[in-house]
């Protein structure tokens, strides 16, 4: 393998970390662990209420080895998923979480997209949100 690839994959690692590192300040949180759950759990709820075309678009703009995280398990089939409540698109986060009550799903929710609209295009994110329904929209920045 080239030097160069090395350098590709270290400096997706360094992206992607900085992501982490953004996402942790936002929640005031000391794990990365624990960032990393969020911001995957939240990408899955958002990239199921997205249509194909929309949830790879959002995609592209996510560093390599997040990308690879984001379509994980992705079934484009299967969506979007049609589901418009809150609680439906909540549930998953509270059941990453379930041991820490103290977390609060909706908090989680706005950092990580606080933590979107400081990586991913201003137009991007318009697109996204105008796809998510308007109690969803609501948690974000």
């Amino acid at each position: 393998m080239s030097h160069h690839g090395l350098a590709v994959f270290e400096s997706t690692v360094q992206t992607s970390y900085a992501w982490l590192d953004d996402l942790m300040e936002e929640l005031g949180w000391h794990d990365r662990h624990r960032a990393y759950q969020a911001l995957r759990v939240v990408l899955h709820a958002v990239r199921d209420r997205l249509t194909v075309d929309e949830a790879a678009d959002l995609g592209a703009q996510l560093p390599m080895l997040l990308r690879g995280m984001y379509y994980e398990g992705w079934n484009p089939a299967d969506t979007p998923i049609h589901g418009r409540r809150i609680e439906d698109f909540l549930a998953p986060i509270s059941e990453t979480f379930h041991d820490h009550p103290e977390i609060v799903p909706e908090g989680v929710v706005w950092a990580v997209f606080k933590v979107l609209e400081t990586h991913v295009s201003w137009g991007e994110m318009q697109e996204v949100k105008n796809m998510l329904p308007d109690k969803i929209r609501a948690l974000c920045p």
